[in-house]
């Protein structure tokens, strides 16, 4: 995981446990005419060096897909000592899905300027590579000789979500039995600009700790942020075979379209799509301990998640959303929440919702996680994300150390 939380678990922990955010009022945004908010989560470190002819066709989003990645592998056991990848992962049998809102903001606007100067003065042999939606799949299939599946999942807000979803589906087949799966956003102004347009940015710029607030009667919008995170998805019995250290099982997954809306939510399809993944999971609502909630901290998106939880539930299932601390990670947000629930589940605490201190009434009546966080055993866990276009995910994750 990259995000403003850390790099791994541990100093993530630290932070949900202090149970402050990472929300900053972004003073270089101060010089765009008609922007009300000022707030993002961004990701702060250096990027490390790497040999430009690896990395030349790499813009910011797509980097953060590669150190994500390249943790991941290395957690996996899949990466040695010195650099080199394993053997394995170039046998077709290794495949990608990944997934991001769009490619780098700056080579989208090297591209556009031959409109604007007509000119192609500033445009490059990478910029197109740079700036296309599946740059984060198509460079680390190249980066790391992956000659397996490309499943390219720029979805929107469940760009990670499905890649998470479609890489267990393909491995579930037998067609792979190795998947990088995850996504990557990169901040950039013009993202908090579209929700400030729609009236869905948080404007509370003079204390960006107390933005966003899911699920609050006083919410006023989102906060962006910034992100990655990968996940190395295999098969059961080859991920024993190789000794791998497994963290968790994905158990179901559910997704599937509105087709009602290009933005509004559906709160029945909504629940449809956690009912599928529960059904594909072979087990009860009642068997599912929490629900990490796409929680935007938008009236419209609060509202209907939490009808369609509890429509798919039945009964006030404990709750809380992460996006309380880091913001909307947009194309990472699946994977982030994803990694982040697995690994409260295995640590047994789960992080509150920062600033609900008011439930919305017109929010159904689940359990808000709040204050201190809760310690609780969890078998099962599920993730959830709905994206622009009505696409809906459920993920359902069990935890092997029961």
């Amino acid at each position: 995981m990259l995000s403003a939380l850390g790099d791994d678990w541990d100093e993530a922990f630290k932070k949900l446990k202090a149970q402050k955010n990472c929300v900053k009022y972004m003073k270089a945004w101060d010089k765009y005419l008609r922007v009300n908010t000022r707030l993002a989560s961004p990701y702060e470190r250096e990027f490390p060096d790497y040999p430009r002819k690896k990395v030349r066709g790499m813009g910011r989003v797509s980097f953060l897909a590669l150190l994500a990645t390249e943790r991941a592998l290395g957690m996996a056991g899949l990466k040695k000592a010195d650099g080199e990848v394993c053997e394995e992962l170039h046998n077709g049998r290794t495949g990608v899905a990944y997934g991001s809102c769009m490619g780098s903001m700056d080579a989208i606007i090297e591209l556009y300027s031959i409109d604007l100067d007509n000119s192609t003065s500033k445009i490059n042999s990478q910029t197109y590579i740079k700036s296309m939606p599946q740059t984060c799949l198509c460079n680390l299939s190249v980066f790391y000789g992956l000659r397996g599946r490309m499943i390219s999942t720029n979805t929107a807000c469940t760009s990670g979500s499905q890649a998470i979803g479609y890489a267990y589906e393909n491995i579930a087949a037998g067609l792979q039995d190795i998947m990088i799966a995850g996504g990557a956003e990169e901040l950039v102004a013009p993202d908090a600009g579209v929700f400030d347009a729609l009236g869905a940015a948080a404007i509370q710029n003079e204390e960006p700790e107390k933005e966003p607030k899911p699920f609050d009667k006083k919410r006023d919008g989102l906060v962006v942020g910034e992100g990655a995170a990968s996940l190395i998805l295999e098969d059961m019995e080859h991920a024993v075979n190789r000794g791998a250290t497994i963290y968790a099982e994905v158990a179901g997954f559910g997704t599937n379209a509105d087709g009602t809306h290009i933005t509004a939510p559906n709160a029945d399809t909504m629940a449809t799509a956690m009912t599928l993944a529960i059904e594909d999971a072979g087990i009860s609502a009642s068997d599912i301990a929490y629900v990490n909630a796409h929680g935007t901290s938008t009236v419209m998106g609060d509202i209907a998640e939490s009808i369609a939880t509890y429509k798919a539930f039945g009964r006030p299932v404990a709750i809380s959303s992460t996006k309380s601390y880091i913001g909307h990670t947009l194309g990472a947000c699946g994977s982030l929440e994803a990694w982040l629930s697995i690994q409260m589940m295995r640590n047994g605490w789960f992080h509150p919702t920062l600033n609900l201190t008011d439930v919305d009434e017109r929010c159904a009546p689940l359990d808000y996680i709040r204050g201190e966080g809760r310690e609780m055993h969890a078998e099962y866990v599920m993730s959830n994300n709905f994206a622009f276009g009505g696409v809906n995910t459920s993920l359902i994750f069990r935890n092997t150390a029961v």
